[in-house]
């Protein structure tokens, strides 16, 4: 079953075409990995299909229908790149809250995000304000903030950017335990050793346009059975950006 439509998607900032005819799909229960340089048009896919942009053609659905706050919000973990949580307040507090917000009870808000601390080596620090924890552990808390409601797609956008090596594995165990209790992943990463791990599927961007599509399979041999890493650099290694502006 398909759970997201990108269907001849374009979308226009002023003269600037910065996504071109795109379609894909992502269908239920699998990891799709959204893959491309900074600036290809990955974010701005995402935005498009949460309704914070309004493409300039195509269609852009989740279960068949377009993004709507009040009707699928609660089905869907959006984990931003650019992070934001509320750092005055204690890390319990606002894990709590969130749940809340996503449709859980106040106990049982609490005990979800006592368990996801102590899965995450942080459950001494739920009396700690949340400005006081290093940016790794900000990190993992706005993760479990995603999931706490265990909703049935999530998007997450470079969940393990500047984690060190352990921490990587430790969130990727987490994404892969969401997955096999059926949630749906939309995987925005540069780390191709995740997508080798985590991925059924791929999609490659670059200015906007799909390069590659399909199973990690099939991506690798339309590129003669090159290694994920190999392709990328074919495919973005003429880039030069350095900031993430799509």
């Amino acid at each position: 079953r398909t759970i997201v439509d990108v269907k001849d998607f374009s979308l226009k900032f002023g003269e600037k075409t910065v996504i071109k005819k795109l379609s894909f799909q992502v269908n239920k229960g699998e990891v799709f990995g959204f893959l491309g340089s900074n600036g290809s048009g990955k974010t701005t896919t995402i935005r498009a299909l949460l309704g914070l942009y309004q493409p300039s053609g195509g269609t852009l659905t989740i279960d068949g229908q377009p993004f709507e706050p009040s009707n699928t919000a609660s089905t869907i973990g959006y984990l931003p790149e650019e992070r934001g949580l509320y750092k005055k307040e204690k890390v319990i507090d606002v894990m709590r809250y969130f749940g809340e917000l996503k449709g859980l009870g106040k106990e049982d808000a609490k005990n979800r995000s006592l368990k996801y601390l102590k899965r995450v080596g942080l459950s001494e620090y739920a009396n700690t304000r949340l400005d006081k924890l290093s940016g790794g552990q900000q990190q993992k808390i706005q993760l479990g903030v995603t999931i706490i409601n265990n909703p049935e797609l999530l998007i997450l956008d470079e969940p393990t950017k500047g984690f060190d090596p352990v921490n990587r594995r430790l969130l990727m165990d987490i994404i892969d335990e969401h997955r096999q209790a059926g949630a749906t992943v939309i995987f925005i990463t540069h780390q191709m050793e995740e997508v080798e791990r985590l991925c059924d599927r791929v999609l490659l961007l670059k200015d906007g346009v799909a390069r590659a599509y399909g199973s990690i399979k099939d991506v690798r041999k339309k590129f003669g059975n090159k290694s994920l890493d190999d392709i990328f650099i074919q495919v973005y290694g003429d880039e030069n950006e350095e900031t993430e502006n799509a």
